[in-house]
């Protein structure tokens, strides 16, 4: 399983990516793999201001629908376009073509409540 250890993590396994106050997330090679085929990200959440936990979308995959929580509060700033039309991106490049949303991180205090790739590999495997 990759966890890349560059990346902060959460017990909902989101991941974050965080560059200055922006944040890059995603869902963990772990939440794809037990998802299975993903067939449609649903993400109406661009432009919204909303708090850590809150849900952000949605990721469906051939047995199970599941909810998306925010990380960080922040605002939506981008949804990733290429998900639309290939949502299995995400189950072949979760840390990469698969990401879901940039957001502005508004308390970046916040950050230090999310897992490090050792604590989160500790809790998955």
């Amino acid at each position: 399983m990759n966890i890349p250890s560059d990346l902060k993590y959460t017990s909902d396994h989101e991941w974050v990516r965080i560059d200055g106050n922006t944040a890059i997330v995603g869902i963990t090679d772990f939440a794809q793999r037990e998802l299975g085929d993903i067939v449609f990200v649903d993400i109406s959440t661009e432009g919204k201001e909303l708090k850590s936990g809150e849900i952000f979308g949605t990721v469906e995959a051939v047995k199970t629908v599941s909810d998306l929580f925010l990380p960080v509060s922040g605002t939506i700033l981008e949804v990733n376009p290429g998900l639309e039309s290939n949502p299995e991106a995400v189950n072949q490049d979760p840390y990469g073509a698969g990401w879901m949303i940039k957001m502005n991180i508004d308390n970046v205090e916040e950050l230090a409540s999310l897992l490090s790739a050792e604590t989160y590999s500790g809790m998955v495997s």
